[in-house]
């Protein structure tokens, strides 16, 4: 009688990306086991595929956000941009009208002197 062979596996967690190894040598090609460990590895090699694609995605997300904060950033920037110059026009101006009203007070009170006396 003949006794089945059963495949032994290990899983190494050493690495980032897991590696199986299975010792095969034993096993009837067209048997359970080999369906099994065809199973197996085609899960293997689906996840890391579906891994590969979820950390692209994750990455093109991370980009994209980046870009759009920039893009935030360089609106409010203009905004603040502008604001700022316009104050400064705002304070020349002021500084203009207040030396034409300190002329103004002195040519007045030099009328107001001028008609007393």
């Amino acid at each position: 009688m003949n006794s089945p062979q059963l495949a032994r596996g290990r899983v190494s967690s050493s690495s980032s990306s897991s590696s199986f190894s299975f010792d095969s040598q034993n096993i009837d090609p067209g048997g359970l086991e080999a369906s099994l460990l065809h199973i197996i590895n085609d899960h293997h090699h689906a996840s890391l595929k579906l891994r590969d694609q979820a950390e692209r995605a994750k990455k093109d997300a991370i980009r994209n956000a980046a870009r759009v904060s920039d893009l935030l950033v360089d609106a409010v920037n203009g905004g603040v941009q502008e604001s700022f110059i316009n104050e400064k026009r705002i304070e020349l101006e002021i500084r203009a009208l207040a030396v034409t009203i300190a002329r103004f007070m002195k040519q007045t009170d030099q009328w107001l002197t001028a008609t007393h006396a």
